[in-house]
């Protein structure tokens, strides 16, 4: 677990294990081939990403799977962020997103009290740009405003497997791009206990 503060809220990041990756992708991709479930598990109508398909994975299949990896780094990651215990990690709602050619996320903040963004595929060359700044099909993470000293901007290139924790009312974007194949990835928000994410908690 990678501890980073560029501009004052920590971000977290670690790397989903590839075993990990391939579930969750053979999972999707069963719920794409299949209409029903397609239907059953839509989630687009309650986000603001404008993208081609946007659902929810089953409750049972995070459990399975996700639940023990994401319980663990939660608790690494505040331990080294805030010194704290967390007694409760509860994930409130997971979803996966689909991203094409043209597609993007506007800014926008979640709820729960932490949230976080994995990376499941990623097209080839996904940031190519005739510019310096590459910022295509990355995510940006934005804070104040620039200052002197004082960045407002991280901007992360994903890579397959990487998970980026966030505090909820941090905004961020994902931006287009124009390679062809699909950016994957999948968003969560978590509840935390009272204790540890009250700022004001003696």
């Amino acid at each position: 677990m990678q501890v980073l503060s560029p501009f004052g809220p920590k971000l977290g990041k670690f790397k989903l294990s590839k075993t990990i990756v391939n579930k969750i992708n053979k999972e999707v991709e069963r719920i794409i081939a299949n209409k029903n479930l397609s239907k059953k598990f839509n989630y687009s109508k309650k986000l603001v990403g404008q993208v081609k398909e946007e659902f929810q994975l089953p409750q049972k299949f995070i459990n399975n799977h996700l639940l023990k990896t994401i319980h663990k780094e939660v608790k690494v990651f505040i331990k080294k962020a805030l010194g704290k215990d967390v007694r409760k990690v509860k994930i409130k709602n997971l979803w996966v997103v689909r991203q094409f050619k043209n597609e993007y996320n506007p800014v926008h903040y979640h709820d729960g009290h932490l949230s976080a963004v994995g990376y499941l595929k990623i097209p080839k060359n996904i940031n190519q740009s005739k510019k310096k700044i590459k910022t295509n099909g990355t995510i940006d993470f934005i804070n104040g405003s620039k200052n002197f000293l004082s960045d407002s901007i991280y901007n992360h290139v994903p890579k397959v497997g990487d998970i980026i924790f966030f505090p909820n009312y941090l905004m961020h974007t994902a931006y287009p791009f124009y390679a062809e194949g699909e950016r994957r990835s999948f968003s969560m928000n978590i509840e935390l206990d009272e204790k540890t994410a009250n700022v004001f908690h003696d």
